[in-house]
């Protein structure tokens, strides 16, 4: 295989294996910004140990194992005195979501649609509230308006996609 046929593979596998890898990694850090930035540094380093990875194997668990190291080292180099999660529960969250990744890059598929069609005001609510991390309280100051009413706005978004998410997936399967 020359480099780009390596280089071609490697990109259909990560496209294939990402929405777990970052599944696994967003439920075992809580940060975002700090979960992106892992997500990024395993994408590297599969890349770089692309070699190594048996075609005859499941990328994504081979993803996953990887990942897995990566957050046990993200947790080390923050120097966290507490430990989060144990190695055992962090080895079977990935055993889950290699178990349902054919499942989830659907539902993300789906999640992506959906945020593109939501009104701009309400894709802000959500970028402010989970992308950026404010509390409901810094949210409101934002958008000038009060806690609870961003509260309740954010629980309607939230239904609207969940029903949007619903609607597509039954679409496909049907």
């Amino acid at each position: 295989m020359n480099e780009n046929q390596k280089r071609e593979e490697f990109t259909h596998c990560w496209l294939e294996a990402e929405p777990s890898v970052s599944a696994y990694v967003f439920a075992s850090i809580s940060s975002f910004h700090d979960a992106e930035d892992v997500v990024q540094r395993i994408a590297q380093e599969l890349a770089r140990r692309f070699d190594e990875y048996d075609l005859n194997r499941p990328f994504v668990a081979w993803a996953l194992w990887i990942a897995k190291s990566r957050v046990i080292d993200f947790y080390r180099a923050e120097d966290r005195t507490r430990v989060v999660f144990s190695d055992e529960l962090l080895g079977q969250l990935a055993d889950t979501i290699a178990a349902q990744a054919d499942g989830r890059s659907g539902r993300r598929e789906a999640l992506e649609a959906c945020l593109d069609e939501l009104p701009p005001m309400s894709r802000r609510l959500l970028d402010l509230r989970y992308v950026e991390e404010l509390s409901a309280e810094e949210t409101a100051r934002e958008i000038g308006s009060t806690g609870g009413s961003v509260r309740v706005l954010l629980s309607r978004v939230r239904t609207a996609l969940a029903s949007c998410i619903e609607r597509r997936i039954a679409m496909e399967n049907a």
